[in-house]
């Protein structure tokens, strides 16, 4: 086996971890679904579920990765052998799959920063921006290009290593994500008209809650946090044993959290303003939103930030997500890294072609009645994902439970309640909560 990388910094690592869980299902996904469900009560919703049982999943994933020292195949191999590993191939295939259709979003966002610095969507009407959104995705051509140039700087991050590759690109670009990130919190917030999208947002109207509200907000959360495809294991392989995992996975997640709030405070008080719906659902982003900006002052200003924001969040998340395929071929086959990411980066740039090409020449190719790009996003976040978080869980809360709180403990004691609540957590409330998801998406 190759010689194993381990972070430089704590902060390093904080920062590449939190660059894992913060990407589009933060500053994309989480303002429509909030949106969508009733605003200031579904965001508390959210935060219980965060703490409830997705900082314990956190600390379990990372907890195996950190044990093992290796990739998540060579992980479940080692400490659970007989079937165990499938768990590690399952996480290390969903993340390759999330990553081929992830490109072709992200690569919208490299798009629409060229679009807002030309001044070409200086329009607030809807109905033209709609035209313009879908004449561009449905473009055979113009959305590969940008998936395939976004595709080749998670590559350059990722072929880097862990020290001058990924920790190096985090520990830039999460500071700089929060300073456009604040920037934008503040221009919305002010905008006359921006008042009601707060008390929308912060004020919570329970009599909006239903089933779907938790089972939207434990998507969210489970999406979140980057659960079940094999990041923060990863991620947890390269530190070394001294590390405070629970402190670190609390960290971690108030982090994700503080991104996914102020994106909604970004976003929901903008829309407001310019008298907008924020239920709009994922047309939200590259629909609504430069409706709001050119209806503001330095509209475009502020959309090239927001994009700008949008592709250092889907760029850090890609990054996480390449990372344990990579790290599988170097640790079990002692391939070389530079080898397996360019490798690894050409397949997954060409099974995001047919995804892109869903929106236009190939939108009539469906199977189960979904298009490609529909299909790999289902299969990925609501069935391979929550499939493997549960079997993660399982794995943790009852296999290995035992020596799992004996390397949790770093060689010292701990809390018998905290222990307790812990192995709860996992052996129960997250298993029934990602069945609810499985059960839920399957039926639907």
């Amino acid at each position: 086996m190759n010689s194993r990388e381990h972070w430089g910094s704590r902060f390093g690592f904080i920062m590449a971890a939190a660059g894992s869980a913060v990407g589009l299902g933060n500053i994309w996904r989480f303002p429509y679904t909030t949106g969508q469900n009733g605003g200031g009560a579904f965001l508390l919703i959210y935060l219980g579920i965060i703490l409830a049982f997705g900082i314990s999943l956190v600390v379990a994933e990372m907890l195996v990765g950190r044990s093992a020292q290796r990739n998540p195949v060579g992980a479940f191999k080692l400490l659970g052998g007989r079937a165990w590993p499938l768990v590690g191939y399952l996480g290390v295939l969903t993340g390759f799959v999330i990553l081929s259709f992830y490109i072709v979003v992200a690569g919208w966002t490299l798009a629409y920063i060229v679009h807002m610095a030309q001044g070409a969507l200086d329009t607030t009407d809807s109905a033209a921006l709609t035209d313009l959104f879908g004449d561009f995705v449905a473009d055979p051509v113009q959305p590969i290009v940008y998936a395939g140039g976004f595709m080749l700087i998670t590559g350059i991050v990722v072929v880097g290593g862990i020290n001058a590759g990924i920790e190096r690109a985090n520990k830039v670009l999460m500071p700089a994500l929060f300073a456009l990130l604040l920037i934008l919190v503040v221009r919305s917030v002010t905008l006359p008209g921006a008042t009601d999208g707060l008390i929308f947002y912060l004020k919570p109207n329970w009599s909006a809650v239903t089933a779907d509200t938790f089972f939207a907000a434990i998507s969210q959360a489970f999406f979140s946090l980057s659960i079940g495809m094999g990041t923060m294991l990863t991620y947890g392989s390269y530190l070394s044993a001294r590390e405070n995992l629970p402190s670190a996975a609390l960290t971690i997640g108030l982090i994700d959290s503080a991104v996914a709030i102020l994106s909604g405070l970004m976003v929901i008080p903008a829309v407001f303003a310019a008298g907008l719906s924020p239920s709009a659902g994922p047309g939200l982003t590259f629909i609504t939103l430069p409706a709001v900006f050119a209806a503001m002052p330095f509209g475009n200003f502020f959309g090239v930030l927001f994009f700008s924001l949008l592709a250092i969040a889907a760029l850090t998340s890609a990054v996480s997500i390449l990372e344990p395929l990579v790290a599988y071929f170097v640790d079990e086959h002692g391939l070389s890294r530079r080898v397996v990411v360019v490798a690894a980066s050409a397949v997954c740039f060409l099974l995001g072609i047919p995804a892109s090409l869903s929106f236009g020449v190939m939108s009539d190719v469906t199977v189960f009645g979904k298009n490609w790009f529909d299909l790999v996003d289902f299969l990925s976040n609501s069935v391979l994902l929550p499939t493997g978080g549960l079997f993660t869980a399982l794995f943790v809360g009852w296999f290995w439970a035992k020596p799992a709180l004996r390397a949790l403990s770093n060689g010292g004691e701990l809390s018998q309640a905290w222990a307790g609540a812990w192995l709860f957590i996992l052996r129960f409330v997250a298993p029934i909560a990602i069945a609810w998801i499985l059960i839920s998406a399957l039926k639907g």
